[in-house]
């Protein structure tokens, strides 16, 4: 291992169980944009359990894209990482599916507006954007491990902390996306699946 590569110890923990709701949502071929790849270790195992799509992974952390590119430099079918600050104005990049792990809740709030402005502009209709993380429900108790969580949060910066599920979904519809579906997943967390355009 390079000294480049960084590690999320999570990684190991979620990977598999998002995997499986990549494998129900992905197209059969096309590319997949990653935002805000971080260490790259998603990416380099999603490459490797999905070797018919292309990926392109991106961050808008210089270090992370250097952990990226050693993390996925054995991957043939991984581009070059690129720049990309969700919030900001997006490079010109093609996709027909968007993922994005662990991002929402470590950022200010307009990071996620930006999220869907840029996959509004990137993707076809009916494509999906994907977003893996932990999310407060109306009606649904937070676990206590959430809660303790988001305060963690909120006291490294207090621009950042888990966003409601409400909140998320209004943004999705101010940019023409639709939600399918949501799973649960390891950790209190949940994979959400979003579709541009209505459900068909």
């Amino acid at each position: 291992m390079t000294e480049e590569r960084r590690h999320a110890p999570a990684t190991l923990r979620n990977r598999e169980a998002i995997a499986d709701v990549l494998a129900q949502t992905l197209p059969a071929s096309g590319t997949v944009l990653e935002i805000a790849s971080g260490t790259g270790e998603h990416c380099a195992y999603f490459a490797g359990r999905f070797p018919d799509l292309l990926w392109q992974p991106s961050d808008g952390d210089a270090d992370a894209l250097s952990s990226i590119a050693a993390w996925c430099s054995d991957r043939a079918n991984v581009q070059s990482p690129i720049a990309i600050d969700a919030a900001g104005d997006w490079p010109d990049v093609a996709a027909d599916a968007i993922f994005c792990s662990n991002m929402i809740h470590i950022s200010p709030w307009e990071t996620t507006p930006g999220l869907f402005a840029g996959a509004e502009r990137v993707l076809q209709s009916g494509a999906p954007l994907i977003l893996y993380g932990p999310y407060l429900r109306a009606e649904v108790a937070t676990a206590p491990s959430n809660l303790a969580f988001d305060e963690s949060l909120k006291s490294r910066d207090p621009r950042w902390g888990i966003r409601t599920l409400e909140a998320v979904d209004a943004v999705a519809a101010d940019h023409g996306f639709t939600r399918e579906s949501l799973h649960e997943m390891p950790a209190n967390n949940l994979t959400l699946v979003y579709r541009k355009g209505p459900l068909r």
